[in-house]
C-alpha cells in the first residue's frame, strides 16, 4: 500500500512533534508499506527509514496555493490512502483518506482575540477553517482523535459514528524523560542565571493564545503573592503577539517569560519546579501535563480535556 502523509507542519510545533514521532513509530514497526512524506523544503534534509520517500510541497497550510497545488501533487503520485494530521484538507481532494483531528478549540473560541488578524481576513479565514473542518469530519474514511474528550465532542456535536473514530493516546517523548533524568543542580543554577530564575517558582510552558487562560492565571498569581511571597511564575513558550498582550500592564517581577526554550531546558524548568501549572479552558490533550508527570513534579490542572 502507498500511504502518503502530509507532514508539511514538521517541526518542534504540537502538530510537528506529532508527525515527527508518527513517522518515527511507523518506521519501527511497518517496513513493508510505502510511505511518502510531503514536506516544506527546509524540511528535505531529514533522515528517513528505507520505505519512506520525501517530496517537496513547499507552500503553507490554509493557504491558496495549498487548495491549488496540493490535490495535483496526491493526483500525480497516486496514494492509497492519504493521511492529513490536521483539518485542512484540500476541497478538489476526492482520494481516500484519514485525519486527526486533535482539538474543536477553533470552534469553541471565535473571538478577535483569537487572532492577529485584520476583522476581514478573520472572517474568511474562519469561513474557510469552518468548511475544511466540515469536509474533513464527513468525507474521511476514519479520525483520529488524541483523547476520548475530543471523540466525544465529534460524537455530540457533528453527529460522527463513534465507529469511525479512533482513539490514539499521545505520549511524551523518550528523549525529554532521559534529559530529565541527567538534570543536576549546576544545570538549574546555568539556566537560573540566564533568565533570573529563582527557587520557588510554578511553571507553564505552551502559547499564549486565549484558550489558555494565562490571563486569569496570573490576575490569580498577583492576588496571591499579596499574601504568600517569595515564588516566582514562569511561563516559557515561542515570542508571539499574544505573549506581548498578556505582559502589558504587569504589575509584578515576580513573572518570567524566557520564551522558547531547548528541550534540555524545559527538562530543567520542569525537574525543579515547584509544581507544573495548566489553566487551559480546552485541551485536546494536553501534553505538557503529561511531560510534567514524567519528570517527577506535581501538576495542578483544569479539567478541560
Amino acid at each position: 500500500m502507498k500511504i502518503v502523509i502530509d507532514a508539511r507542519f514538521w517541526g518542534e510545533s504540537g502538530i510537528g512533534r506529532y508527525i515527527r514521532n508518527l513517522v518515527g513509530e511507523l518506521g519501527k514497526i511497518d517496513k513493508n508499506n510505502e510511505y511518502v512524506l510531503l514536506l516544506l523544503k527546509k524540511d528535505l534534509n531529514i533522515k528517513l527509514p528505507l520505505n519512506f520517500k520525501k517530496i517537496e510541497a513547499d507552500f503553507r497550510w490554509y493557504s491558496f496555493k495549498e487548495q491549488l497545488l496540493l490535490p495535483k501533487i496526491l493526483k500525480k503520485n497516486k496514494p492509497d490512502l492519504v493521511h492529513f494530521p490536521h483539518f485542512n484538507v484540500p476541497i478538489f481532494y476526492n482520494g481516500k483518506y484519514v485525519v486527526t483531528i486533535h482539538d474543536l478549540i477553533h470552534q469553541h473560541f471565535q473571538s478577535r482575540d483569537t487572532t492577529i488578524r485584520n476583522p476581514l481576513i478573520f472572517k474568511i479565514k474562519k469561513f474557510g477553517y469552518e468548511k475544511s473542518f466540515a469536509r474533513a469530519v464527513r468525507k474521511s474514511v476514519k479520525i483520529f482523535t488524541p483523547s476520548e474528550f475530543v471523540k466525544k465532542q465529534l460524537i455530540d456535536q457533528w453527529k460522527v459514528d463513534g465507529k469511525k473514530i479512533i482513539v490514539t493516546y499521545e505520549a511524551v517523548e523518550t528523549s525529554l524523560v532521559n534529559a530529565s533524568k541527567l538534570v543536576g543542580s549546576r544545570d538549574f543554577y546555568k539556566l537560573g542565571r540566564k533568565f533570573n530564575i529563582k527557587k520557588p517558582y510554578l511553571f507553564y510552558v505552551g502559547n499564549a493564545q486565549p484558550h489558555k487562560n494565562l490571563t486569569r492565571l496570573i490576575e490569580v498569581f498577583q492576588e496571591i503573592e499579596q499574601v504568600v511571597s517569595g515564588y516566582q511564575l514562569v511561563l516559557a513558550g515561542p515570542s508571539h503577539v499574544f505573549w506581548e498582550r498578556i505582559k502589558q500592564g504587569m504589575k509584578t517581577d515576580s513573572i518570567i517569560f524566557p520564551g522558547f526554550v531547548t528541550e534540555k531546558e524545559l527538562a530543567i524548568l520542569y525537574k525543579n519546579a515547584t509544581a507544573f501549572i495548566m489553566p487551559s479552558l480546552e485541551e485536546g490533550f494536553g501534553i505538557p501535563v503529561l511531560e510534567a508527570m514524567a519528570c517527577g513534579i506535581p501538576v495542578i490542572s483544569s479539567n478541560a480535556a
